[in-house]
Parts: C-alpha cells; structure tokens; sequence
C-alpha cells in the first residue's frame, strides 16, 4: 500500500500556520505521513464572506487574543515571535515563488525549506515578504538563485496555478489557515489539530 499523506493548506500571512510549518515536517516524519504543502491565497475566500481584510483585524478582541496565544504557543516550541508591520502581509509573491519551488522535480526540492524561509523571515526576524528583495534574499541563502526563479513565479502559467490552487481550496471547503486534509477528504482546520489530522491520515495505511 502507499504510503499515507496529507496536504497542508497554508497562506503565508496566516499567524498560526507559522508554528504549523515550523514542526509539521518533524511530526509528519515520525508517523510515517508524507506531506504535500499547499500555498494558497485567504484573501479570495474572506472576500467571499465579505471581508476586506484578516478576522483578527476586524474583530480586535479576537486579534488580541490570538497575538497572546501566539505568544504562548512559540513559547513553548521555543520560537521567536516578531509581530509583522503591517499585519496580514501581502503574501502573493511568496506564494507564486513557493509554487516554483514545490513543483520542481529535483533531486532535493528547495520548496519545502523555501516555505519555512518565509515564515522564519517574517514571524521571528519582521522582514516584509512582500519585497521582492527579502524574497530573493531568502532564495540565495537557500542557495538558489533568485532572478530566474522570481521572473518564472510572475509567469502566467505560475499565476494560473496559485488562482487554480486558491479555487480548489475554496471547493474543499477551506475557510482558513492552517489546514490539513486528508486523502479520504477529511478537513482539519488550525495548528492545533495538527497531531489529530496526522493521526487519522495513518488510517489511510
């Protein structure tokens, strides 16, 4: 039998899918769960609710206390936590350039650690990951180089894949971020139900 998987859905403004992205591999690994990353885009599906902008924005009570709960969370991952100027950052370049990234069939991907980069970048040091030259600082340091990369992200092939990846989303029902589906077309939705979404993709075994 193959082996199980599951996808995780992110966007790379999503607050909580920074400590996501930050063990999910190490977790995945140990139960023998493969992982497809999925970047995609919430603005579309929180424009379909009738949102201009992130729910914590909107709602400060509830911005407040994700931000503490946060806080809480990469305290006990022993994370570095930098609130982002502006909050959600505009993650559509980091996006398309991911999507370059996690479709390359080489021996060793740089996607994956590209992912990570980002995340690292803007919730533990507060660079902005809609400049296109934090973008490309992040590829070299992965070793890869940036120019050809950032030029392939804005082709429009790449566009289509990230706007048909971001409607897909939105027909599995994904409403937020992070999200873990599993082969049998379970949704589990945040980082806390991360081990619970591992655990019932080993079922797939």
């Amino acid at each position: 039998m193959a082996a199980p998987t599951l996808d995780f859905w992110f966007d790379f403004a999503s607050t909580y899918s920074y400590p996501a992205a930050m063990r999910i591999r190490a977790l995945a690994g140990e139960a023998g769960v493969g992982l497809n990353f999925r970047p995609f885009l919430l603005g579309p599906i929180f424009k379909s609710q009738g949102w201009d902008t992130s729910p914590f924005n909107l709602y400060p009570l509830k911005g407040h206390y994700m931000w503490r709960d946060l806080e809480r969370i990469c305290t006990d991952l022993s994370l570095p936590l930098r609130r982002p100027e502006p909050f959600p950052q505009q993650s559509l370049l980091a996006a398309r350039v991911a999507l370059v990234g996690l479709g390359e069939a080489s021996h060793e991907p740089w996607g994956e650690e590209f992912c990570v980069a980002v995340y690292r970048a803007q919730f533990a040091h507060g660079r902005r990951i809609d400049d296109a030259a934090v973008i490309g600082d992040i590829l070299e340091g992965l070793g890869v180089p940036a120019a050809p990369v950032i030029a392939a992200a804005g082709s429009d092939d790449n566009k289509m894949r990230l706007r048909a990846t971001t409607e897909e989303a939105q027909r599995r029902g994904l409403f937020g971020a992070p999200t873990f589906t599993t082969c049998d077309g379970e949704l589990f939705w945040g980082n806390d139900r991360l081990e619970r979404a591992l655990l019932w993709a080993q079922r797939d075994r």
